[in-house]
């Protein structure tokens, strides 16, 4: 089974250390979040993970891309949408996956991995979707419907997924948790994420959290090739999979088996249990272990000693290693 992280990582800034980097900040050309995305691969791959992230290191999931797409501004903390919302003229978040890509690569070359360990390792591209931004924000002009401003956000957003390809993402996770809280339109977020899809060529994931009761058998028709979902946090999404398992078929399984919500270590039997049942439902070819959702409001060492049970566990029960 592979394993990755959802995204973020409980690490902070820290100031410049080495004589370069003073002399770098002198003339504000030190960038502080390059060490960390650094350090948060290395974390991942010691551990074991075999797709990292970033970290979501530089801003949060909503700042990070409203922050340069023409449409929004971003004021105390909030997204406001005041005008058409178009593709940003830059790239937003390429430059720190190559940072971690270069990383990654570095890693890998001075570790002693197997051609086929090697080849399991990656760094994905990570997108904040339509309709959590879009209810993430307060329309203050120009949209009349919500629907609208979902639909030109994917289309704006997908040129960021087109260069996230280009500069070698093993796959895309489109972020999307406001889709189990009821006040999303389906028909029209299921058409955002299309256009997302239609734009690379890579496979794209979405993640979901939240209890999916409501909403479960209509995501799995969403045209994505990986549904990811927290069931270490909720049992309904358990007893969802065991009563749907037909309508994944052709899709993989981002298997959210630690309670991100927890600042407790998981107890080892339950998340073995959600495991099993996760290999029973899908089959180990069809499984992509990682936590339910973020880690970075809980305490470094306790983000680190899930993942390690994770780890650990996906050791265990794998039979294809």
């Amino acid at each position: 089974m592979i394993t990755t992280v959802v995204g973020s990582f409980p690490l902070e800034v820290k100031s410049p250390e080495s004589g370069r980097d003073k002399f770098l900040n002198i003339f504000g050309a030190y960038d502080p979040y390059k060490r960390l995305i650094e350090e948060v691969v290395e974390l991942q791959f010691n551990l074991g993970l075999d797709i990292v992230t970033e970290g979501q290191v530089r801003d949060d999931m909503v700042g990070i891309f409203v922050k340069h797409i023409p449409g929004f501004t971003y004021v105390h903390n909030s997204s406001v949408i005041t005008g058409k919302i178009l593709p940003s003229n830059h790239n937003i978040t390429v430059g720190d996956v190559r940072i971690a890509e270069h990383k990654l690569d570095e890693l890998i070359k001075n570790s002693n991995l197997s051609s086929v360990e090697a080849e399991r390792k990656g760094v994905k591209g990570i997108i904040t979707g339509p309709s959590t931004i879009v209810h993430s924000s307060r329309i203050e002009s120009f949209y009349k419907e919500k629907g609208h401003a979902i639909i030109d956000y994917a289309h704006a957003i997908s040129k960021e997924a087109s260069a996230l390809e280009g500069a070698g993402c093993k796959y895309i996770q489109i972020d999307e948790p406001f889709l189990s809280t009821g006040m999303v339109d389906l028909k029209v977020a299921k058409e955002a994420i299309s256009i997302i899809v239609d734009t690379v060529n890579i496979p794209v994931g979405m993640h979901a959290c939240g209890n999916l009761k409501g909403v479960f058998k209509q995501l799995t028709s969403f045209p994505v090739d990986i549904l990811d979902f927290e069931f270490a946090g909720n049992n309904d999404n358990i007893k969802l999979l065991k009563e749907h398992k037909n309508l994944l078929k052709g899709k993989k399984l981002g298997l959210g088996c630690l309670d991100s919500a927890s600042k407790d270590l998981d107890e080892e039997s339950r998340v073995r249990e959600i495991i099993q049942t996760g290999i029973d439902v899908m089959g180990e070819d069809n499984i992509l272990l990682d936590p339910d959702c973020g880690l970075k409001k809980m305490k470094l060492e306790t983000a680190k000693n899930k993942l390690k049970l994770m780890i650990k566990l996906n050791n265990e029960l794998s039979t294809k290693k």
